[in-house]
């Protein structure tokens, strides 16, 4: 992140990292970094960081805010500058900005699941429901609700796992339903005569 560091005698070579946002420096403690000086005014000077650029602006201080020693009410600030408040000199060591992404862990349920006089488990999630898949992935267990499911144009029904979203496969040996003869000849053949029979009565 923007570091200012203070030159002036007194602050032992104080390093100040600035926040995203606006940065406001002054005398007393209300400000976001307090710098004790009679030189200073109580509100002496605004920083703001942000969209790629650093600037200061003076708010109305009594002995002013300098950039290179040129006196300023608002300026661009670039590494390398001297930024002087009053009588205090900062050091304009970096102006750069790192914004971070924290990182989020899937929250897993940490009790392993409670296993039932039968046999069966009860599903970590759903306390009313037992355990019938397993991820092949993590090895997190699930019960039917908990399965995603996900199906391709002209492809099989893809049963992912919510944590890891890899496939899961059943542990309770699920039965195939049987295709009758009767239920193939209603999807493949059509019969016209049938409905024609109909409207002859």
């Amino acid at each position: 992140m923007a570091k200012l560091l203070i030159k002036s005698d007194g602050f032992r070579s104080k390093i100040i990292e600035l926040n995203l946002g606006v940065n406001r420096f002054g005398r007393v403690p209300g400000n976001d970094f307090q710098i004790e000086h009679p030189t200073i005014s109580a509100k002496h000077c605004e920083i703001v960081l942000g969209d790629g650029e650093l600037i200061v602006r003076d708010c109305g201080s009594t002995n002013g805010t300098f950039v290179d020693g040129e006196p300023i009410g608002q300026a661009r600030l670039s590494a390398g500058q001297i930024l002087r408040l009053g009588d205090v000199e900062l050091l304009v060591e970096s102006t750069d900005v790192k914004i971070a992404i924290p990182k989020f862990e899937t929250v897993r349920p940490v009790a392993p699941p409670i296993v039932l006089t039968d046999g069966s488990l009860v599903c970590p999630r759903h306390k009313h429901a037992t355990v019938t898949h397993q991820c092949t992935h993590c090895r997190e267990v699930m019960c039917d609700e908990c399965v995603h499911r996900l199906r391709r144009r002209g492809g099989k029904l893809l049963k992912l796992c919510p944590v890891c979203s890899h496939k899961v496969e059943s542990i309770t040996g699920e039965k195939k339903k049987k295709k009758s003869f009767l239920g193939f000849l209603q999807r493949t053949v059509k019969m016209p005569f049938l409905r024609g029979s109909k409207e002859d009565e």
